[in-house]
């Protein structure tokens, strides 16, 4: 039994390290479903006592359905089957080993009451909870120190119903920070694919101190007002692909953190190798992605590719401020279409909120090679409003072949202050002084992962029509 188990694993491991390895050409994920979502023993929530009326609650169900499945956990894993029906549950706390399966028309409702939310203390990297001091409440589908988990399904649903949530935020009446939907705490080997989210209370899914993480064919939906909605929140994780994912929310689609102020610097834990591939959607607050602003742990090696956002508020923005320290660099953008769009590229140099008084406000960040590549937009508000700090100039920002329509031609369509970078086939021109007018030949070596393709149409050429492709 320990051989077979053995061998099970070392191709789960396989299956993941072999997927992440390969997206370096091609930016496409893949993982193999006969590996990772096969498993030798299987149980349905029923057999616990759970009932689907969207009435009885159902934690404790899950919590012993999940205690008997871990005897399984060196016996090559196991499945929690959840059929169809309506499954109201609190907080519970996931295992290794484990697939979570949702089939077509299975909903996990979470409960209105947040006693069934139990608080816990505080991320380290962040010192206190997002939006209030002290403690956070603990998210729905929970777990920490694990290998190997799987949430997937026939396109189920997993709904926060965080409208009541969302209340009290607005009225003042929480003591403590509000919870996520998903939320894996060091855990390596993590899949969330084919599934619904709706309504979460905070941050949909949000894996911290992770490796190895594929989110796919997912579908995020929260209405445009409801706060802090974020879709998907990649936090100090390396080896992370986000693909295929539909998101409408009120907040961030996706956006990449690592840690706030002095305690992600001192936690000093990264993200880095994320890729983006095919992500559509709309948030008229926030951004499509953004990188911070809790990045003090530091950013790097980010890659994406086929953004699509319509009717929204900004394309991608980089999100810091004095306290930070910590780093953003190597970020490749490419492929972006945008509709109807207000500022499609931000950097926002002097973001402010930080946990407490004890930040060091001499603590700053370091913002380089980030290039946008083949970016086009119409009705859009401002092209770029690029706001670095002064005295730690973001530099080695790269725009090539990107062609955006400015609603109104009468205001400046480019604002830049402490940016310094380089533009080609840029229309509109950037006139800032601080972005020389040309890559190639001489700075194509500071713009970070420019494509083959750009690489051989600059060859002989020193200027050129919009060469887009798409």
């Amino acid at each position: 039994m320990k051989r077979s188990f053995l061998l099970w694993y070392v191709l789960l491991v396989q299956a993941f390290y072999g997927a992440w390895y390969s997206v370096g050409g091609n930016l496409h994920c893949e993982y193999s479903n006969s590996v990772i979502l096969h498993r030798p023993h299987s149980v349905s929530i029923t057999e616990f006592g759970a009932v689907g009326d969207g009435v009885t609650l159902n934690t404790k169900a899950f919590q012993n359905a999940l205690f008997y499945l871990n005897s399984f956990s060196d016996k090559g894993g196991a499945k929690l089957f959840v059929p169809a029906g309506q499954w109201l549950t609190g907080s519970f706390d996931l295992i290794s080993h484990l697939t979570l399966w949702l089939d077509k028309g299975a909903t996990i409702l979470g409960s209105t009451s947040s006693e069934n939310w139990p608080v816990v203390d505080p991320l380290p990297s962040y010192g206190r909870g997002r939006e209030l001091p002290g403690r956070r409440h603990r998210s729905l589908i929970y777990g920490q120190n694990l290998t190997d988990v799987v949430i997937t399904g026939e396109n189920g649903t997993i709904d926060g119903q965080g409208s009541i949530w969302w209340d009290w935020f607005r009225n003042g009446e929480l003591n403590y920070t509000r919870p996520h939907l998903v939320e894996l705490i060091n855990t390596t080997g993590l899949i969330i694919s084919n599934l619904t989210f709706l309504n979460s209370p905070f941050w949909n899914i949000h894996p911290v101190y992770c490796s190895d993480v594929v989110v796919k064919n997912l579908t995020i939906l929260a209405p445009l007002e409801s706060p802090n909605t974020d879709g998907v929140d990649p936090d100090s994780s390396t080896n992370v692909c986000i693909e295929d994912c539909y998101i409408v929310t009120g907040d961030d689609l996706v956006s990449i953190k690592s840690g706030w102020d002095e305690y992600g610097i001192s936690y000093a834990r990264p993200s880095s190798k994320i890729k983006i591939n095919r992500l559509t959607g709309q948030t008229t607050s926030s951004s499509g992605i953004a990188i911070g602003s809790e990045m003090s742990g530091g950013v790097s090696d980010i890659y994406i590719n086929d953004l699509h956002l319509f009717n929204s508020s900004t394309g991608i923005r980089i999100k810091t401020s004095p306290g930070r320290g910590g780093y953003i660099r190597n970020v490749h953008v490419s492929n972006v279409k945008l509709h109807n769009v207000k500022k499609a590229i931000r950097f926002t140099g002097k973001y402010g909120e930080h946990p407490d008084e004890n930040f060091d406000p001499k603590a700053l960040p370091t913002i380089e090679k980030i290039t946008f590549e083949n970016v086009s937009g119409e009705d859009i508000g401002v092209a770029g409003l690029l706001e670095g700090i002064e005295g730690d100039e973001f530099k080695n920002i790269c725009f090539l072949n990107v062609t955006l329509t400015v609603k109104n031609s009468k205001k400046a369509p480019w604002k830049c202050s402490h940016v310094r970078g380089y533009s080609q086939w840029v229309s509109p021109e950037i006139t800032c002084d601080s972005f020389d007018k040309s890559i190639f030949p001489e700075h194509s070596s500071d713009c970070f992962g420019l494509s083959e393709n750009n690489l051989e149409k600059s060859s002989g050429l020193s200027r050129s029509p919009w060469l887009l492709s798409w």
